[in-house]
């Protein structure tokens, strides 16, 4: 695999406040297939609707991580009258990373990252509240619900944690973010869904929500229709506190990708507009960037705790000088 071509448009973002000096984001290309640009047709409707459908059940079977991850030691807690389930790996107090999955799906997506820990980190992936092994039966549709449920993962502030999404799990973990910005180091978004206008309701989504068909539906899928009904309304309300976001943030997306679509990338650019920012673009690459672009993932978390670990040693000296001349 290729590695990734820098198409930088600014310096590397070193500190919180770089964003929001005028810096842009950086960008790199990673080119899977160079001639995807020139051949790649608008899917009509109709088919983009199908591939909804089919992607969303193989995501209950073959991308949901439907087995736990080999290496990795189940956990639960409490949380909101129910118990939450994940699996972690790795070394225990080490540099924390979370992994949310997006919709259906489970912690076991994560079996790849789980059964493959660098050294002095600590992975975890959670099942989320609706999914897997966590609570309740019935779906959570609340972005912030669903990031209060993880809140408990969080590490205190002397061990803030890199926080990994991929697709509705990227605004779950930007809520994180968002509601608890000192626990949490760097944020990496994997083909995540920011852009409202993005999100429509599809006709096979409607008919899934009908009383008599939703009963028919597995739990996974059942669940999973109801958070895409309701995702639009609530990436409306997250879009403003976006600008809160102040740890850097990885972004990568590949361009082919018709769930969550590429123009997802320049809303959160926009929004995120406070953040350090770096963006890997996936040319030719589709929605299920965990399991084919597991490199790419890797290297950004690996930025993102660099980035992470600079911005808290800035803020360390801030807060240092802050005191010291306090005192004179």
């Amino acid at each position: 695999m290729p590695r990734p071509q820098q198409r930088q448009k600014g310096s590397r973002l070193g500190s919180h406040s770089a964003s929001a000096s005028g810096s842009s984001p950086v960008r790199r290309v990673v080119r899977h297939n160079p001639d995807a640009a020139s051949t790649r047709k608008r899917k009509s409707q109709a088919v983009h609707t199908l591939s909804l459908l089919a992607a969303s059940l193989t995501g209950a079977t073959q991308f949901a991580g439907v087995q736990p991850a080999r290496a990795a030691d189940h956990i639960s807690y409490a949380w909101n009258g129910t118990t939450m389930a994940a699996q972690r790996a790795g070394t225990p107090g080490g540099t924390r990373v979370i992994f949310i999955h997006g919709t259906p799906g489970s912690a076991g997506a994560w079996e790849a990252y789980l059964t493959d820990v660098p050294q002095t980190y600590e992975y975890i992936a959670v099942d989320r509240a609706g999914f897997g092994q966590s609570g309740p039966t019935q779906a959570v549709t609340s972005l912030e619900q669903h990031a209060r449920a993880l809140a408990p993962l969080l590490a205190d502030e002397t061990n803030p944690a890199i926080v990994v999404g991929h697709s509705l799990g990227a605004p779950v973990a930007a809520m994180l973010g968002v509601l608890f910005p000192t626990r949490v180091r760097a944020l990496v978004m994997v083909a995540g869904a920011f852009d409202p206008a993005l999100e429509k309701v599809h006709v096979m989504q409607s008919v899934g929500n009908w009383w008599g068909v939703r009963h028919l539906l597995p739990r996974a899928l059942r669940n999973a229709n109801h958070e895409l009904l309701a995702l639009r309304q609530e990436l409306i309300s997250l879009a403003p506190r976006l600008a809160s976001l102040a740890m850097p943030v990885e972004i990568v997306h590949g361009t082919d990708d018709n769930l969550t679509p590429f123009q997802n990338v320049p809303f959160a650019e926009a929004h995120m507009k406070n953040a350090p920012l770096s963006v890997t673009v996936l040319e030719g690459q589709n929605h299920f960037l965990p399991w084919n672009a597991k490199p790419e993932i890797d290297m950004a978390i690996a930025r993102a705790a660099q980035a992470g670990a600079h911005a808290a040693q800035q803020d360390s000296l801030s807060s240092a000088n802050f005191v010291h001349e306090s005192a004179q």
